[in-house]
C-alpha cells in the first residue's frame, strides 16, 4: 500500500472535471447567453446577469480550491485526489453551505466576494516554500479571472451593444479582485496566513492556530466597520480602475445582480 504523502508519477485521469462542475459552466454560459440578448431594463436582463454572476462566482471558488488541491497533489499529498479534490465539485470543497451559499449570501447581501470553504492539505508533510505556494495559489487564481475577464471587457466591452452582458461580467471581475485581496490578508485561516505561517515561530503559530476556526468571524467583523470597509474598497477599486474598465460599470452589474434592492 503506498504512503498517502510520498510523492509519486503524476498520472493521467487524476484530475477529471466533475458532471456537477460542467453543469454550473453551462449555467453560467446560459446566463451569458441571456444576459447577452436583452435589453438592459428588462426582467431578462436582471434573471441572466444574476445566473452569469452566481454561477461564474461558483465556477472561479471551484478553481481556487482546485488550485490549492492541484499543488499539493502535485507535493506527493494523494489524499486530495481520493477527498474528489481534483474533480473541481463543487460540492467536494469543505461543507457546501460555508463554501458555497455563504459566500453567495454575501454576494447578495454587500457585493462582496467572500473567500469560500478550504480543501483540507497536509501542508506540514511539505516544505515551507511549496506551503507558500499552495496558499497562495488560491489567490493568485482569482487575481488571474479578474485580469482575464477584465482585459476582455477592456477590449471588447461596450456600454451601448450588450450592455447588460458587459456589467454583469464587470462585476464578476470586481468580485475576483475583491476576493484575491480578502483572501491575502494574514488572517489565520485566510491564504495569507498561510503565506506567512511558515516563517512564523512554533510557538507563535502553535498560540495563533486557536484563532483559525474564527479567521472567518474577525473578517466579517473588519469588513462591517465602516472605516475599514471603505479603505479596503477604495483598494478594491484602485486596483480595479487599472484595467481601464470604468468603475460604474461594476456598478451597474451589481444592480443588476441584486435587482430585488
Amino acid at each position: 500500500m503506498n504512503d498517502p504523502y510520498t510523492p509519486s508519477r503524476p498520472g493521467r485521469g487524476a484530475v477529471r472535471p466533475s458532471p456537477v462542475f460542467l453543469l454550473v459552466v453551462a449555467i453560467t454560459v446560459a446566463g451569458g447567453v441571456l444576459a447577452w440578448t436583452s435589453e438592459l431594463t428588462s426582467t431578462r436582463a436582471e434573471i441572466g446577469v444574476f445566473v452569469l454572476v452566481v454561477a461564474g462566482w461558483i465556477v472561479s471558488l471551484c478553481l481556487h480550491e482546485f488550485a490549492h488541491a492541484y499543488l499539493a497533489w502535485r507535493a506527493g499529498d494523494r489524499e486530495v485526489e481520493l477527498r474528489g479534490y481534483l474533480t473541481l465539485n463543487p460540492l467536494k470543497y469543505a461543507h457546501p453551505l460555508l463554501s458555497i451559499v455563504l459566500p453567495i449570501v454575501f454576494i447578495a447581501l454587500g457585493g462582496i466576494g467572500l473567500p469560500g470553504g478550504a480543501v483540507y492539505v497536509h501542508t506540514h508533510a511539505v516544505s515551507a516554500r511549496t506551503q507558500r505556494l499552495i496558499s497562495g495559489a488560491g489567490p493568485a487564481v482569482n487575481l488571474l479571472c479578474a485580469i482575464i475577464l477584465l482585459a476582455v471587457i477592456r477590449i471588447f466591452g461596450s456600454g451601448s451593444a450588450h450592455s447588460a452582458f458587459w456589467y454583469g461580467l464587470s462585476f464578476l471581475a470586481f468580485l475576483q479582485v475583491t476576493a484575491a485581496l480578502l483572501n491575502s490578508l494574514p488572517l489565520p485561516g485566510l491564504d495569507g496566513y498561510g503565506v506567512l505561517e511558515p516563517s512564523l515561530s512554533y510557538q507563535t503559530r502553535r498560540s495563533l492556530d486557536q484563532f483559525k476556526p474564527f479567521g472567518m468571524l474577525i473578517l466579517f467583523a473588519l469588513l462591517f466597520t465602516p472605516s475599514i470597509n471603505r479603505v479596503f474598497f477604495d483598494a478594491v477599486f484602485a486596483l480595479y480602475e487599472l484595467s481601464g474598465v470604468p468603475r460604474d460599470w461594476a456598478g451597474y452589474g451589481d444592480y443588476l445582480t441584486r435587482f430585488w434592492r
